[in-house]
């Protein structure tokens, strides 16, 4: 099951390969996941899903749906896709609804509850 969840999630990690070859945090970030490093992905990752950066929300979104240095969570995977999403990460959209297919309705609430919290706190349309 793991397996083919991370078909559909993590087609998101390679397109973000075709990002610059700027090297910084977002890229060392992808090229930590790529490699199994999961704890320093999330080091790097993390802190820019924190500040808005789409790209990191949707590697993070990956990371928690397929359990890859966090433990499973369709939840917190919704809430990073959804954000990504709304600002126009259209894999972001399509890994949501893949991951709410695995949701109960309450769960999908939780996570557009934390969705909207989150951005309320960072101010984000």
């Amino acid at each position: 099951m793991k397996a083919i969840l991370q078909i559909g999630f993590r087609a998101l990690a390679i397109m973000a390969l075709a990002v610059p070859a700027n090297a910084g945090p977002f890229e060392d970030g992808v090229a930590a996941t790529n490699r199994g490093d999961y704890a320093t992905a999330l080091l790097l990752l993390r802190p820019l899903a924190e500040q808005g950066n789409i790209w990191a929300q949707s590697n993070l979104g990956v990371m928690y749906a397929v359990g890859e240095g966090v433990p499973q969570d369709f939840v917190s995977a919704h809430m990073w896709f959804s954000l990504a999403a709304t600002r126009g990460a259209k894999k972001a959209q399509e890994n949501r609804d893949i991951a709410a297919s695995k949701m109960t309705p309450g769960q999908i609430a939780e996570a557009q509850r934390m969705a909207r919290e989150w951005m309320e706190k960072h101010q984000q349309p």
